[in-house]
């Protein structure tokens, strides 16, 4: 099997990479540069998937089985509204409409800021919690919206093509290692802290490249959508007991316990056979090697 993975000298797409060619696959990596340093069963190329000719060039080159697309800028605030929303949107659609010229299925990197509420000025309570698929998604910052568009070409690209398209919304992806959540939880006072739209929630890299590995070995039909988080927050606290303080309310439908996360990824347990097997009481305090190809 070949899989053709953009954005794969990433942060979560050089994860991708290595468990794919770990696992035996073949992968090509693409990304705007090539790694410092080779890994075995990988090929890396330097491509602007922004440009459909280089799109379509790399994708009838190398024909993969599946395309895993995580090339994207990815949040707001490292560059233009405007180039954060176009980059998206057009290398997403260059993509999808390139793999599925080749009939190659694909597995690509929403967000659980489709919802809206991660990046909204002013972050808002969902209809209920915990939150799945199903509930209404409405950005209101062109990196969620971005997202929202990917989805909705997943859709296009699947009627269309007859290809099978997964849309992982992942939570805050960490790495293990890092002390991110740690200073998070210990600076954290409910009295004073401001509104959270991702609602303290996060999911380790290594969970989120076995989600796509367990989405290609699916090969379902059509565009299905998952969240991906971990099964409890970041700060150790009980979830509902710290939205209500901080928002100073709950919806009326809110069935939390304990620390348990505000995204529930019962689809995809249910879909994928796939669940979290990583949580900041270990990965804060792990020493991992992370993919050597990079720095």
């Amino acid at each position: 099997m070949t899989v053709l993975v953009t954005g794969a000298t990433g942060g979560a797409g050089s994860w991708i990479v290595e468990r794919l060619a770990r696992d035996g696959t073949d992968v090509v990596g693409a990304d705007l540069e090539r790694p410092p340093r080779t890994r075995e069963r990988v090929t890396f190329l330097e491509a602007d998937l922004t440009d459909q000719g280089q799109t379509w060039e790399l994708m009838h080159t190398y024909e993969p089985d599946a395309v895993v697309h995580f090339a994207a800028i990815p949040r707001v605030g490292l560059t233009s509204g405007t180039k954060t929303f176009t980059t998206n949107v057009e290398s997403t659609y260059h993509v999808f409409d390139a793999a599925g010229q080749v009939g190659a299925d694909v597995v690509w990197a929403s967000s659980n800021c489709v919802y809206g509420s991660v990046f909204a000025e002013e972050p808002w309570l969902p209809p209920s919690f915990p939150i799945d698929e199903r509930q209404p998604r409405r950005p209101e910052d062109p990196y969620g919206t971005s997202k929202l568009v990917g989805e909705e070409l997943g859709a296009m690209a699947a009627r269309k093509h007859g290809i099978a398209v997964t849309s992982i919304r992942p939570c805050w992806i960490t790495f293990p290692g890092s002390q991110k959540t740690a200073h998070a939880r210990e600076t954290f006072d409910p009295a004073t802290a401001d509104r959270s739209g991702n609602f303290w929630s996060y999911v380790d890299v290594r969970d989120v490249a076995t989600m796509v590995q367990a989405a290609l070995e699916q090969r379902s039909e059509g565009h299905e959508a998952y969240l991906a988080a971990a099964p409890n927050n970041y700060l150790g606290r009980p979830t509902a007991d710290v939205i209500e303080t901080v928002f100073g309310e709950l919806p009326i439908e809110c069935v939390l316990e304990g620390d348990q996360s505000a995204f529930t990824t019962r689809k995809a347990r249910a879909d994928l056979g796939w669940e979290a097997q990583h949580t900041w009481e270990e990965t804060e305090l792990e020493t991992v090697d992370g993919p050597l190809f990079v720095d």
